[in-house]
């Protein structure tokens, strides 16, 4: 940790977003004496774990003119971890037990997600700090300050000026769409994961899902209980890939081209008839409410520059982001990376120079170049989560991730790539569970023995 020179102080700061990383950073930027404004255009704290049914105009989501509705999340949708590691680490995602209304499944629906959120939220107090139905248009750097610009539901909008800005607002709302070759003269049906809600519309239909991680996991396996065929088109597969994985649901290799005729040929050589393409294909980042005077720039989903994913040195710390990298453990990486940045706006912890965090930005390029990764795989940290997470915590003078959180999300992974159909409702990594509420208990952060809570989650 890098000491800091000057005494603590207090900043007045807009975090932007009441999602999960908005609420954790408005949270410790509290507890480090900060004064907090939360801009939220929805009527409700959560973020994407609120479930609209609601779609788009544009089902692939490349019409910059559409009317944006910011929710992701499908109406099945369940965690694709044990909800023990994905709560922040002193406020447990742990069963309600007794209450009818609550999920206390170990991977549990999206509304219970949002539950927890909104527990979390009043227990901090946290709802007294947020504008509802306010939305940030503008975001830009003034005489040392920030301004920033909003406009509430009723159209009015207002400057104002802030120390500094955290930046909150998630990144899956912009689509991504992989290209396909021929795909312009293909006469059938397209959407993108964010516009999809639940399988009815794909009924006897031929559908070709693009992608095999969570997402593409869980909506294949949705839409194949009412659709004529499901085809998975993996690009993590080998090109000859060609598996019946049941009954009508069968995995590709990539496509290899869309034709006039309605045909997709597969890589493997297969060709399928299709009625509609789901592409399950992630999410770019977008700022589009950031004006830096072009400092910044998003190229192939490259954040740039970004000090450690979340200062941009010439700007730091008036400007930071939470929660840009893609981990399994992101509630606790929202926690840590925002006791960074409380820490460094309070002045209790120091930044290195701006020369010297750029250097640092420049060397994290070369090596991933070095290692043969495309720059689309920036913020993407994989194996090396942990000391990432590890080292912020020593930075900022916080405890590193513990050992069992780490061990569920990992053996949550594998259950999702050796048993998709399942192993939500078949998790035998029994010690791990039980080493979280010994722990949990040992903090004094839940009201009953663990034997309470291992009995009721399932």
């Amino acid at each position: 940790m890098a000491p800091a020179q000057n005494t603590v102080n207090s900043k007045h700061v807009a975090v932007i977003g009441a999602g999960a990383s908005g609420l954790i950073a408005a949270r410790e930027l509290h507890r480090e004496g900060n004064t907090v404004v939360i801009f939220e255009r929805e009527k409700q704290v959560g973020g994407l774990w609120i479930y609209s049914p609601k779609t788009e105009s544009d089902p692939l989501g490349l019409d910059p003119t559409r009317p944006i509705v910011h929710s992701s999340v499908y109406e099945s949708l369940r965690t694709n971890i044990p909800r023990e590691c994905m709560g922040f680490t002193d406020y447990p995602f742990v069963p309600r037990v007794g209450d009818v209304s609550r999920d206390s499944r170990r991977y549990p629906s999206h509304r219970e997600v949002l539950a927890y959120l909104q527990d979390f939220a009043r227990e901090f107090k946290l709802v007294e700090m947020v504008r509802f139905e306010t939305e940030v248009v503008r975001v830009e750097p003034v005489n040392g300050k920030w301004k920033v610009r909003s406009k509430n539901s009723g159209g009015f909008s207002d400057d104002e000026i802030f120390d500094a800005v955290v930046v909150c607002s998630g990144h899956y709302t912009e689509p991504n769409v992989s290209l396909i070759s021929g795909i312009k003269s293909w006469p059938g049906k397209q959407i993108h994961s964010h516009n999809y809600r639940v399988p009815g519309p794909f009924k006897n239909e031929v559908v070709v899902v693009i992608g095999n991680f969570a997402s593409g996991t869980d909506i294949s396996r949705d839409i194949v209980k009412v659709a004529k065929e499901v085809h998975i088109a993996s690009r993590a597969r080998e090109p000859d890939t060609y598996e019946k994985l049941s009954n009508n649901l069968w995995i590709h290799s990539e496509i290899e081209k869309a034709c006039e005729d309605g045909s997709i040929v597969f890589k493997n050589g297969k060709v399928v008839y299709v009625d509609t393409i789901v592409y399950c294909t992630g999410y770019k980042y977008k700022f589009p409410f950031l004006e830096t005077n072009g400092y910044m720039s998003i190229d192939d989903n490259r954040v740039d520059p970004l000090y450690k994913h979340i200062f941009p040195p010439a700007l730091a710390p008036g400007l930071s982001f939470i929660g840009l990298p893609g981990m399994g453990l992101q509630f606790v990486m929202f926690e840590i990376q925002s006791k960074w940045v409380a820490a460094v706006l309070s002045g209790r912890v120091t930044l290195p120079s701006p020369e010297k965090m750029m250097e640092d930005v420049l060397a994290s390029y070369e090596t991933l170049e070095a290692l043969g990764f495309p720059k689309r795989y920036t913020h993407k940290l994989g194996k090396i989560q942990g000391n990432y997470l590890d080292w912020i915590a020593e930075e900022c003078g916080c405890p590193p991730v513990e050992r069992w959180r780490a061990q569920q999300v990992n053996r949550g992974y594998e259950g999702l790539l050796t048993n998709p159909e399942n192993y939500r409702d078949e998790w035998k990594y029994h010690d791990l569970t039980e080493e979280a509420y010994e722990d949990f208990a040992r903090k004094k952060l839940i009201s009953f023995p663990p034997s309470h809570y291992l009995e009721s989650g399932r």
